[in-house]
């Protein structure tokens, strides 16, 4: 397995965790925010739609048109970069959210599965925002991959508090 291979992997891999932690959670429980968290599920997802779209997708290849005809971008970048929780109480439909991240992550790995092992190391395409950690490709979509891990586990955690312990199958005696 090269190293493209195995970046693939790694990013499928989180996104299936990702979908497996909130794919049961019921979508009236999406906009809790408990105060031991404050973050919501719905605000999670979103800013797992903005973070893979930024990660793996703009600082990759650039602006995707299809992406940006298909989901509000903009609109989610407002509302889940840096603004709070509660300010996206009621603004999103969690159904409409979920089905734009599975749409995000397709894309990401549609890209993804185009770079070629060479390219990991090029500079990063350009965007009015700097990337936090990454300076050429490669950083970039290992980042996606420890980014997303990590919202991971604040999803499980919003996940136990509003809904229900995940069940990783362990059998206890």
């Amino acid at each position: 397995m090269n190293t493209i291979e195995l970046l693939i992997h790694q990013t499928a891999d989180a996104y299936r965790w990702t979908d497996k932690l909130i794919e049961n959670i019921p979508f009236e429980k999406w906009e809790i925010i408990p105060d031991t968290v404050e973050s919501s599920i719905s605000w999670q997802v979103g800013h797992l739609i903005i973070s893979h779209y930024f990660h793996t997708v703009m600082v990759i290849r650039g602006h995707q048109m299809d992406i940006l005809r298909q989901l509000p971008i903009k609109e989610y970048s407002d509302y889940f970069t840096v603004a709070r929780a509660e300010q996206s109480i009621g603004k999103f439909n969690p159904e409409k959210l979920l089905a734009d991240l599975k749409t995000m992550q397709q894309k990401s790995l549609e890209i993804l599965a185009a770079v070629t092992p060479e390219e990991l190391e090029n500079p990063l395409e350009p965007t009015p925002t700097p990337h936090p950690v990454a300076t050429n490709k490669f950083e970039a979509i290992d980042w996606n991959v420890k980014h997303t891990m990590y919202h991971c586990g604040q999803i499980g955690i919003l996940r136990r508090v509003v809904s229900e312990r995940f069940n990783f199958g362990l059998k206890i005696a």
